[in-house]
């Protein structure tokens, strides 16, 4: 094959690349609308006055004056369709607005809180992954009573909650053995905790996917192929089954982000740690509209990224799925 030939198909594959990532991109700005236009009228609809969260609450006993002036301030007065054009016009803006719980812009909160997040959850991902690797790798196609005790683990593992997982951490390695401190988000110390109680769980299940599609790989002829060239077991587990193995699990990684996401609300408040979560869990129970629309956009808009990424790495790792997605 000529280096034209190379470079024409280097192109074209990069080309077929960008426009997958045009389009995710298209429709990663719909679910981000959707997400904004669900979460205003849910709260909205929420039992509760928000203009009472906004001037601290009803132990703050404001007056009728002060209650009506607020509500003017913010345009909670103008019809609940006036509300949601106003309300996505700032947003087009790139203006979220001021939190009625915390009295500061969101963009503010959202750049203080969201390093906790996002470190907590992909050095979650990457534990799980490694667990994956260690435990798919070294036992798939082996003995039969060595696969199924895996098998067991990993579905064991999968079935855990992480609230339960999160409690049980802290009982033995934080309070027992003093290994970890409880709470606190400062220093790696604080995030072991915190990204095994969510490494576990998922593990299990992206270990059960990527272990029957090994062992399917195993079984084909190009890794018997490798073998008669010498290659060593862990060489032709490696170099040549792995890489078509974990496309399975590859695609899930997407999904798997959101359900950490998800998870960091319950295990940020277990833990105490900064974070997205543990500041919607707390701008929920205020029913702080702005605040909670923010955050609900930048989860939503990390979900979005992060699956236009797997799925252009899913397409790079595989090329042969480009001609069925061109």
């Amino acid at each position: 094959m000529s280096q034209l030939t190379v470079t024409h198909l280097r192109r074209e594959r990069l080309t077929l690349l960008g426009r997958r990532a045009v389009w995710r991109l298209a429709g990663g700005v719909l679910v981000l609308w959707a997400v904004a236009t669900l979460t205003f009228f849910a709260l909205r609809l929420m039992p509760g006055d928000p203009v009472l969260a906004i001037l601290g609450g009803p132990s703050a006993n404001p007056t009728a004056e002060t209650i009506a002036e607020a509500t003017r301030e913010y345009g909670l007065d103008k019809p609940l369709a006036v509300q949601y054009v106003l309300y996505l016009g700032r947003l087009v803006q790139g203006d979220l607005g001021v939190s009625y719980s915390q009295h500061m812009p969101v963009t503010g909160v959202l750049a203080d809180q969201s390093w906790a997040t996002l470190q907590l959850t992909f050095t979650s991902l990457l534990l799980a992954w490694l667990l994956v690797m260690v435990l798919t790798v070294l036992t798939a196609g082996r003995r039969r009573w060595v696969a199924n005790l895996a098998s067991l683990a990993e579905t064991f593992a999968a079935a855990l909650p992480h609230f339960w997982l999160g409690i049980l951490l802290l009982s033995v390695f934080a309070f027992g053995l003093r290994w970890f401190p409880p709470a606190g988000s400062d220093g790696w110390r604080t995030l072991v905790l915190p990204a095994v109680a969510l490494a576990i769980p998922l593990a299990g299940f992206i270990a059960q996917v990527t272990r029957e599609s090994l062992e399917l790989t195993l079984e084909q002829p190009f890794v018997l192929t490798a073998r008669t060239r010498g290659l060593s077991d862990t060489a032709v587990r490696f170099k040549h089954a792995l890489r078509h193995a974990v496309l399975p699990g590859i695609s899930l990684s997407g999904w798997a982000i959101g359900a950490l996401i998800s998870g960091a609300v319950v295990i940020e408040v277990i833990f105490s740690r900064k974070g997205l979560g543990r500041q919607l869990y707390q701008a929920v129970q205020a029913q702080d509209l702005p605040l909670t629309i923010g955050i609900s956009l930048v989860v939503a808009a990390v979900y979005v990224l992060a699956n236009i990424l797997i799925d252009l790495l899913y397409l790079w790792v595989d090329p042969r799925q480009q001609g069925k997605t061109a």
